[in-house]
């Protein structure tokens, strides 16, 4: 069984991944500093496997504490998640998104090459689009000028990747550029689990519905859409957690100095109001939201071909908007004891 190195393996996308691995004959290994995550998750990781998931608490910047796991662990790939994440928070302490999400990248680097490891799977973003002059979304249309300091750290990430793969390194690439990952998983066992007030969406929307929030705020309704709100391309997050044991299978089989990019998305987009009123109709329950001034760093709308990802991968998503946003009701409920 082969050891993957999950960075930030202990938050959303994390954490759904390591399930995703075991269930397919791999055995994860978590690095987390639980900056952005609790330490619950790891119980309800345990929960769902019957076993624990082994842990590393700390920084992937901190090359010490990373360089121990390698000596500790033979570690066959890495699935680099660890970042700093919040679109408007990138654009009030940039520096902060710089520091943490392009030096852990580098410390992860430099490390696998000490120790030969070359399989990494890298967490990208739609963001590095920017907003496109044409949708849906290719691998090949241009990316353009970052709307935010998180989308320039996910654009930089990637020439870095690039790079090293240029200079004969020996690393093996894939860099998944997600859209919206929304949903939980099934057992309501693990989810979205934001610290603080919500930066994103959905769990703004079930925390609304469970009392905690007052109201949701669509953020604009003045932009080019079919109801004003801007469109996004929201995929279950165990479809994407699915892509990432896909991606690592195609990287097994690639030669060394390989880098290739796969949108991960449903190829479909949908408005905030559409999932506000998806959502009331998945929960039974009417929302309560106010319509708000445009967010900075907010682009209009985005959605992903997913022709490549489907053809190469053989990936293909197996949930609807309305499976993920009732996932997400039920991960919901269980937090707020409903």
């Amino acid at each position: 069984m082969k050891n993957i190195l999950i960075t930030g393996g202990a938050g959303y996308i994390g954490s759904h991944t390591a399930v995703a691995l075991v269930e397919s004959g791999y055995t994860p290994i978590i690095i987390d500093d639980f900056s952005n995550s609790e330490k619950s998750v790891l119980n309800g990781l345990k929960n769902i496997l019957g076993k624990d998931v082994k842990t590393y608490i700390g920084d992937c910047n901190d090359k010490g504490l990373v360089q121990t796991i390698f000596k500790e662990n033979k570690i066959d790939g890495v699935i680099h998640f660890a970042a700093s994440k919040a679109v408007g928070e990138s654009t009030k302490i940039p520096l902060k998104y710089y520091s943490n999400n392009i030096g852990s990248l580098l410390v992860m680097l430099e490390v696998m090459k000490e120790f030969g490891v070359k399989n990494i799977v890298f967490s990208s973003s739609c963001t590095v689009y920017g907003q496109p002059d044409e949708l849906p979304v290719l691998e090949t249309t241009p990316r353009k000028e970052a709307e935010s300091p998180y989308g320039n750290t996910k654009k930089i990430c990637e020439d870095i990747l690039h790079d090293d793969a240029k200079s004969k390194s020996g690393v093996k690439v894939v860099a998944l550029r997600y859209f919206n990952p929304i949903g939980a998983h099934p057992s309501a066992e693990i989810g979205e689990l934001p610290i603080g007030v919500p930066a994103n969406l959905i769990p703004f929307v079930t925390q609304t519905a469970a009392g905690i929030r007052e109201k949701i705020t669509v953020f604009g309704d003045d932009y080019d859409t079919k109801d004003g709100s801007c469109v996004r391309d929201y995929i279950h997050v165990l479809d994407l957690a699915d892509a990432h044991v896909k991606s690592l299978e195609y990287l097994e089989k690639q030669e060394d100095n390989f880098v290739d990019i796969f949108n991960v998305g449903t190829g479909n987009g949908n408005t905030v109001l559409e999932v506000i009123q998806a959502f009331e109709k998945v929960s039974g329950r009417n929302l309560n939201y106010e319509i708000g001034s445009r967010r900075a760093g907010d682009i209009e709308k985005v959605w992903a071909n997913t022709d490549k990802v489907k053809n190469t991968l053989g990936w293909d998503p197996k949930f609807s908007l309305e499976d993920s946003l009732r996932d997400s009701w039920n991960w919901q409920k269980k937090l707020s004891g409903i």
